[in-house]
């Protein structure tokens, strides 16, 4: 049986607005059939995210300190609490029809959302591992961890190196996992990190007392976002390559990515 195919587009640095405009039109293209799978890797500029199940308590700073910090504040359809984004971080925001991807569960034709999660966690670990970073899951918790061995446990020495939250509607995903490279963890001191305060955050960098070039954990990414999920990664140079036999429109990022905030919108007619 031939290989599922996800289409890659790496974007750089983008601010949450303009991320989260262009998920939004992604995933109506993907719900239309007309485009297919799509994984998007990219930095934020520094943003605090609240979930669905955020608490504004356990925002930390004040008003002032983040406008000092340059830090945005958004409410979002995300599963979770409250998280950070920001320069250093990897994000990865995979646009897929679960519907197209066989479960493991023999009682299941398609992916369901627990199965989808645990394998957003094992992308993680396996990217974790390529860098001789041991991580691992903890019980009743979402996202990835470092401290002990690498089973899933419930001791409370670990700290957490990758954030996870998703939003599905008919099938197709939204959001996704953020992994610490290089990111400057003193902005988690502006938060509770996912509203769990007995554990701390870590980074890659940390881990290895050393700077991770993104680009090599952009490829550790693919690589097992591929193997995880059964599916061939096509590396697309450009949001034209991914929109232009579909939508029909000339348009190359980054500078066009403004088009995104609604200043052209017909481009996306």
């Amino acid at each position: 049986m031939a290989k599922l195919l996800i289409s890659l587009l790496q974007l750089g640095t983008l601010d949450y607005a303009t991320g989260l405009r262009l998920q939004e039109k992604l995933i109506a293209l993907r719900k239309e059939g007309r485009i297919g799978d799509v994984l998007l890797l990219l930095e934020h500029t520094p943003v605090i995210t609240l979930g669905r199940n955020a608490q504004a308590k356990n925002i930390l700073g004040s008003a002032e300190t983040l406008a000092q910090r340059g830090v945005e504040v958004f409410e979002c359809d995300r599963g979770g609490d409250v998280t950070f984004h920001g320069p250093g971080q990897l994000v990865a925001y995979p646009i897929f029809d679960l519907r197209g991807f066989p479960s493991d569960n023999s009682n299941r034709k398609s992916l369901g959302v627990v199965e989808y999660v645990r394998r957003l966690e094992e992308v993680l670990i396996r990217a974790c591992a390529d860098f001789r970073i041991p991580a691992k899951r903890i019980l009743g918790l979402t996202g990835v961890w470092t401290g002990g061995d690498a089973r899933p446990s419930t001791i409370s020495n670990e700290s957490k190196i990758a954030a996870l939250g998703v939003h599905i509607s008919r099938g197709v995903t939204s959001h996704g996992i953020a992994l610490n490279v290089n990111t400057d963890l003193s902005f988690f001191k502006l938060i509770v990190p996912c509203g769990i305060e007995s554990k701390p955050v870590t980074s890659m960098a940390k881990e290895l007392s050393r700077s991770v070039p993104l680009q090599d954990v952009a490829h550790a990414l693919s690589r097992n976002f591929g193997g995880v999920f059964g599916s061939q990664i096509l590396w697309l140079d450009s949001l034209d390559a991914l929109l232009a036999g579909t939508l029909g429109v000339p348009m190359k990022p980054p500078e066009n990515l403004r088009k995104l905030r609604g200043e052209d919108d017909p481009a996306w007619a």
